[in-house]
């Protein structure tokens, strides 16, 4: 004879389950997730970090080779702008699924570590990984640069186009620059915030969101330093203009975007969550 008193049990374990999986994973759980991802990217040796750093540097050039190669074979028409900003997002699937260390990404990642627990050893750990990151990103790029100006790589024609794209992804005056940046900075954490419940849609997600970034024209610090060294190793842009005009504003503007907006309007969602469960 068999046993169905446990029947209920079973079936309302199992509707649970499909819930969870149904509904997916909450603000609670994202935010745990991206902050255990953190304090391994803290703990992480400074000569990985630098090293994973300067391929996602390398890395990052595809999207403007992306950018490039779509506008160079699409006709001159008024709907090639959409389409080729499609290219910007393939640097960004590299890096980002290649698990590379991107300075926008620790943004969020390694600031939810922070925010939690805010004394000054974590700070100081932040403040050396980020320092490390975007020294290495910024090596990396222009290691590619002068790869890409330097050698038979590109025809005249790319090579042309890719100075064209730089001009104008640097061209922006600092201020324009810096507010830009903002909206590239949000884009960057949610693609970050929205990963852990990605559920297989992965791709999907990096490249609707980082086409929005190219369509909307917004500067992002390391695919826009690819574009300010492929100027600088070529004579095109000063030091002076490259720092002050395009490094140092879009760099505040992606900071701000990806922490102070981003980081604190999540972590406003889930604290009293936070708070309760302590």
């Amino acid at each position: 004879m068999t046993d169905t008193s446990s029947s209920p049990l079973v079936e309302e374990k199992v509707e649970d389950e499909a819930v969870t999986e149904a509904s997916g994973l909450s603000p609670r759980l994202i935010f745990e997730t991206i902050r255990r991802h953190g304090d391994e990217e803290l703990r992480r040796p400074i000569n990985t970090l630098f090293w994973s750093g300067v391929a996602a540097g390398i890395l990052i050039s595809f999207s403007v080779l992306g950018e490039a190669y779509l506008r160079a074979y699409l006709p001159d028409a008024d709907w090639r702008f959409i389409f080729e900003n499609l290219g910007y997002s393939l640097g960004f699937l590299l890096v980002i699924l290649g698990r590379m260390q991107l300075f926008t990404e620790n943004t969020i990642t390694t600031v939810v570590p922070a925010v939690i627990n805010p004394c000054r050893a974590v700070f100081a750990r932040v403040a050396t990984l980020w320092s490390v990151v975007l020294m290495a990103n910024l090596i990396g790029a222009f290691v590619i640069a002068v790869f890409l100006v330097y050698t038979p790589v590109l025809t005249p024609e790319l090579l042309a186009i890719v100075t064209d794209l730089s001009k104008h992804a640097t061209g922006f005056p600092p201020v324009e620059g810096l507010v830009r940046g903002i909206p590239a900075g949000i884009l960057i954490a949610a693609i970050v915030w929205m990963l852990p419940s990605a559920q297989n849609n992965e791709i999907l997600l990096i490249i609707i969101f980082t086409w929005l970034i190219a369509l909307g024209d917004f500067t992002h610090i390391i695919a826009g330093s690819v574009e300010m060294a492929v100027l600088a190793v070529q004579g095109l842009i000063s030091a002076e203009q490259a720092v002050f005009g395009f490094f140092l504003p879009v760099l505040v503007g992606n900071v701000i975007g990806g922490t102070a907006v981003f980081t604190m309007m999540t972590y406003a969602q889930i604290r009293p969550e936070i708070d309760d469960a302590e």
